[in-house]
């Protein structure tokens, strides 16, 4: 690794509002900023106008009630009744109104006898969050529905497995200091924030995300940005957590500039799944302000076809149109997404919104994951399903997170079926055979 040299790039972080503890989360993240706040207008304005430039009721709100689905609606109708539609559309309202506990989530869902277990033993690994917009995308009285099992505790996150590990990457050894990964020579992984506005039950970072035991203090990021500026090698730095989008717009700018004033940082991408659970957050102020940071990438966590609702198309919409370049980043998941015809709906949707399908990831192998987990030959069955079978721009690349800090390997069926007479015999993806021509020296 190329020596570092010591560069100074400061600037005085937001002074942040007084704020209660209301919410149970740890520092530096939205929750700190809301938990007391009254749902009136005047005070949501007032809130709105520490964060964000575009208010509800300035047009936003009018055109995110447009674009919001029937069964949104419904639900806000049924379990929000007292929520105005400015509010609903809201993504400070949608942060304090989260389902976060065994009653929250018997309101508005008939629990399984294993749901139930689950909770009664603790909620698994990681703590329980589903913003009520996701939830209303949630079947009440199936718990086997995909996006259900994505965010409802079940047993087998109690149940470790040979081979599982909190850290399978080696996270925690690749970071040279507190919240940065540094293990590809030329890009760093950095973690703002542990958290997220809905927790995936098969979170790789399961070990940090929710807990008061990892630390995000935005004190803690001046060590990580003097390393990114003193790191030549350091070209493309990937904002994570957590999930970055949570936290308020004035330090996620803040943080932002500090990256864009160092020579060096090329790139800079966001990694979130906010776009698809908690939409209400990309506002046109958002990506008015994401777009004074070129060049902005962003991957974005998709993971079933029913995730693709008016309200995500919208956000989409916003942040291609302010020139971000948006990838997905999917994992494969055991009876969710794990069907050739599902993943070619939902890569062919992905396209349709303006993300190019990125990754397919095999399922880290964390602590009570097994039953999460397909095994490998699954991924790369799908991806032969798709390879020539849809456009080449929506096949992913299915990629196995080594174990161990190894990085991201990718997969491919073999299309190699042999040799013969100086001709490379290749299968197409019909499964016919082809002879190429293999004689220049």
């Amino acid at each position: 690794m190329k020596k570092r040299t010591a560069v100074t790039v400061r600037a005085a972080m937001p002074r942040e509002p007084e704020v209660s503890a209301e919410e149970a989360e740890p520092p530096g993240t939205i929750a700190d900023q809301v938990g007391s706040v009254s749902t009136s207008n005047s005070s949501l304005g007032r809130l709105a106008g520490l964060f964000d430039p575009c208010l509800p009721g300035n047009g936003v709100g009018t055109e995110l009630a447009q674009r919001a689905s029937p069964r949104s609606l419904g639900f806000r109708a049924r379990f929000f009744p007292e929520a105005t539609p400015a509010q609903w559309q809201d993504w400070r309202w949608q942060m304090r109104h989260r389902i976060r506990d065994r009653a929250g989530l018997e309101r508005i869902l008939r629990l399984s006898e294993p749901e139930q277990e689950a909770l009664e033993q603790g909620g698994g690994r990681l703590p329980l969050s589903i913003t009520p917009y996701y939830a209303s995308l949630l079947d009440p009285d199936d718990p086997d529905q995909a996006l259900r099992r994505t965010v409802v505790p079940s047993p087998g996150e109690l149940v470790r497995s040979a081979g599982e590990a909190e850290d399978p990457l080696s996270e925690d050894r690749d970071s040279p200091v507190p919240g940065l990964v540094h293990r590809y020579p030329d890009r760093v992984l950095f973690l703002v924030t542990g958290v997220c506005s809905v927790y995936c039950r098969y979170c790789t970072r399961s070990r940090m995300v929710g807990s008061r035991h990892h630390c995000f203090d935005p004190g803690l990021w001046e060590a990580a940005l003097d390393y990114i500026a003193g790191t030549p090698a350091v070209r493309d730095v990937l904002l994570s957590g957590g999930d970055p989008l949570t936290m308020p717009g004035e330090r996620l700018e803040w943080l932002l500039g500090r990256l864009r004033a160092i020579p060096h940082v090329e790139i800079v991408r966001i990694g979130t799944k906010v776009p698809v659970v908690l939409p209400q957050r990309v506002t046109a102020g958002l990506a008015r302000m994401l777009r004074r940071y070129h060049p902005l990438w962003m991957s974005i966590h998709f993971t079933h076809p029913d995730e693709l609702t008016p309200e995500v198309a919208l956000a989409c919409s916003r942040l291609a149109d302010a020139g971000i370049p948006l990838g997905s980043q999917t994992v494969l998941l055991k009876g969710i997404n794990d069907e050739v015809e599902t993943m070619r709906e939902l890569m062919h949707g992905l396209m349709r919104n303006r993300v190019r399908p990125y990754y397919l990831y095999q399922c880290d192998p964390i602590s009570g994951s097994v039953h999460f987990r397909t095994p490998v030959e699954r991924g790369l069955e799908i991806i032969q399903g798709l390879r020539g079978h849809t456009s080449g721009y929506a096949v992913p690349t299915f990629v196995v997170d080594a174990p161990g800090g190894g990085g991201k390997i990718p997969l491919l069926p073999d299309p190699v079926a042999g040799r013969e007479d100086g001709n490379l015999l290749l299968r197409n993806f019909q499964g016919r055979v082809f002879r190429y021509p293999d004689t220049a020296c």
